[in-house]
């Protein structure tokens, strides 16, 4: 071989290395990209905990897109698809609807790209659902007011029917009502949904129950704090609310003060900032190619016949007794701000 031409062909070679190896590390440096389908931004909690993820995502050197569908299914599926095409390597889904969420999930495993259903299952066998135990969350919520009253006429108040999660929470309120409706200790008025856990329609279905049991309901099983909010306007003005124990689930701003002032019961708290940083945790190790080292159960749903790995974590009833000691020394909302409408002779001592 010509001696010129062997060393051409060996500088080539070395510049093809080089390029090749400079090629690997910027793909080795470069960044996981999370995509988060949102439901609603209208809802308190959601916009909170998109600040957070968004704040774990950056500790952990990842970054990420947000899409809020603003309570339209359609449209949510259709931001999917574009978190698609921008190159998400994960996708954390708020599903504003189980199953049609499921398609979403369904493109995303198309392209190889992994999915977490943050706190609302969706009905597909490759997404990990990522939760607090649900029914577990539901039985909490209706022991609270049946240890307040274990007797009298109920109003249950449910979430929405296109939510898994409402269906789970209903599940556990009735392993404990459902023994005491049997014996005739409590009589259930009602029943009623709120499509997209609607505090307008859970006091308007309130409000329609004191009409026809001439205010005669003893308690309200709600199934999170903005349909107890609901609830509680509605019992505000027959002079019943903080008379008639009410159930929430969340603890926001606004049902921590209600627990405070004595309007609401119970609002059981979801760590969020945990979830959030699951979420981002699993998010970036998926991205990674690995297995969420937090997954800890399954996901069953036997009419759908879909199991689902699943990562379930704790919950903590809140009530007057211990709202200060869980929420506001645990730093999730400041003693000033739930406790506003108290006069501060009566505030916790610190």
């Amino acid at each position: 071989m010509n001696t010129r031409f062997a060393r051409k062909v060996s500088i080539v070679v070395v510049l093809s290395l080089v390029v090749l190896a400079g090629v690997a590390a910027l793909a080795s440096a470069q960044k996981p990209l999370i995509g988060v389908s949102i439901r609603s931004l209208s809802e308190e909690r959601w916009e909170r905990e998109k600040m957070m993820m968004e704040d774990v995502a950056h500790e952990l050197g990842a970054d990420i897109i947000f899409t809020d569908a603003n309570h339209d299914e359609a449209l949510q599926n259709s931001q999917i698809e574009n978190l698609i095409a921008r190159g998400v390597d994960v996708l954390v889904i708020i599903a504003q609807n189980s199953d049609v969420a499921a398609m979403g999930v369904q493109m995303a495993s198309e392209e190889g790209i992994p999915a977490i259903a943050y706190d609302v299952a969706i009905f597909h066998p490759d997404a990990i659902y990522l939760s607090f135990d649900s029914v577990r969350v539901g039985y909490e919520m209706a022991k609270a007011v049946v240890e307040r009253v274990p007797k009298g006429n109920y109003m249950w108040i449910g979430g929405s029917p296109t939510d898994d999660n409402a269906y789970l929470v209903r599940e556990g309120h009735f392993q404990v009502l459902q023994p005491l409706i049997d014996s005739g200790d409590i009589v259930l008025v009602g029943e009623q949904w709120c499509t997209a856990w609607s505090p307008q329609e859970a006091m308007m279905h309130m409000e329609n129950a004191l009409v026809a049991n001439n205010d005669k309901i003893d308690a309200v099983v709600a199934s999170n704090d903005g349909t107890a909010g609901g609830a509680i306007q509605a019992l505000m003005e027959p002079g019943l609310a903080g008379k008639v124990p009410v159930s929430g689930q969340d603890v926001d701003l606004a049902a921590a003060q209600r627990i405070a002032e004595g309007t609401q019961t119970v609002s059981i708290f979801k760590d969020v900032r945990v979830l959030a940083r699951v979420a981002m945790e699993s998010a970036v190790e998926l991205a990674n190619g690995q297995t969420p080292k937090a997954l800890n159960g399954k996901y069953r749903n036997t009419e759908r016949g879909i199991e689902q790995d699943a990562i379930l974590l704790d919950v903590v009833p809140v009530t007057q007794e211990n709202l200060y000691e869980v929420i506001i020394q645990g730093g999730f909302h400041a003693l000033e701000d739930v406790y506003r409408n108290i006069p501060r002779a009566e505030w916790p001592d610190q």
